[in-house]
């Protein structure tokens, strides 16, 4: 299982270069990429051998991924991806009934096909609102029933803050969870510069007993590392996979 890293954290500190040499100085095997680091190929894939890093698994929007499939083969390819996963939906997107939650999850079954017809695994990625209460479920139970084929990349900490149990989830729908977003929550109040979240192992979040859990009960191979506004780069980026390590 490898520690890895959603280059969005470092969105703020560029240039890319540096991050990347940080990841590989601390440790890490490998960064998850996102749309605004595929603008130049060459230097990324050439920036992550020079730190001794790959990138098995990115984020690509859903429109991309349906009308741009030779593009994000590319991306995907240039750089060794094994996984493609589609990270969210803007608020104007979403279904506001668990029907058209299950349409969506057939949309994304749809787009998959090109992809795992390329060896690429495919899947969600998760935020809050997927868990929020609807006519008796939740979106989240309705994208897996409309793509029973749908790999699952967890980001445990949105989990939290949608109001469900992870260790619920992970027994009821492990076997999709083919990658995990690693990631905290800081104390109520706490933080607030960091909208709320905080460096692995420091906040509120069980990540003892959910990556025993996730190591035990589903095929995650990637344990990815992620804060979504940091307020210091190369904090985050070494307690974090200190902590991981320790877990």
């Amino acid at each position: 299982m490898g520690f890895s890293y959603q280059l969005y954290s470092s969105r703020n500190f560029p240039p890319l270069a540096n991050t990347l040499k940080e990841l590989g100085e601390a440790g890490y095997d490998s960064a998850e990429g996102y749309g605004g680091v595929y603008g130049d190929l060459a230097a990324l894939a050439e920036g992550l051998k020079a730190n001794g890093l790959t990138m098995p698994t990115g984020h690509f929007g859903i429109d991309q991924l349906e009308n741009d499939v030779e593009g994000v083969l590319t991306i995907a390819r240039t750089v060794g991806m094994k996984r493609i996963y589609c990270p969210y939906l803007m608020p104007d997107q979403r279904p506001t009934t668990l029907q058209g939650w299950r349409d969506f999850g057939a949309r994304l079954q749809k787009a998959s096909a090109p992809y795992k017809a390329a060896g690429y695994g495919f899947g969600w990625h998760n935020h809050d609102f997927e868990f929020f209460a609807l006519e008796g479920s939740t979106a989240q139970e309705a994208i897996f029933e409309g793509g029973p084929d749908l790999e699952w990349e967890m980001d445990v900490a949105w989990v939290v803050r949608g109001g469900a149990d992870p260790l619920a989830w992970i027994d009821r729908h492990g076997h999709r969870v083919t990658t995990a977003h690693v990631k905290d929550i800081a104390p109520k109040g706490e933080k607030l510069d960091e909208d709320g979240w905080a460096d692995v192992g420091t906040g509120i979040v069980d990540w003892k007993a959910i990556m025993a859990a996730l190591r035990s009960k589903t095929p995650c191979s990637t344990f990815v590392m992620e804060h979504d506004n940091p307020s210091d780069q190369s904090r985050f980026i070494t307690v974090s996979i200190a902590n991981a390590k320790a877990l």
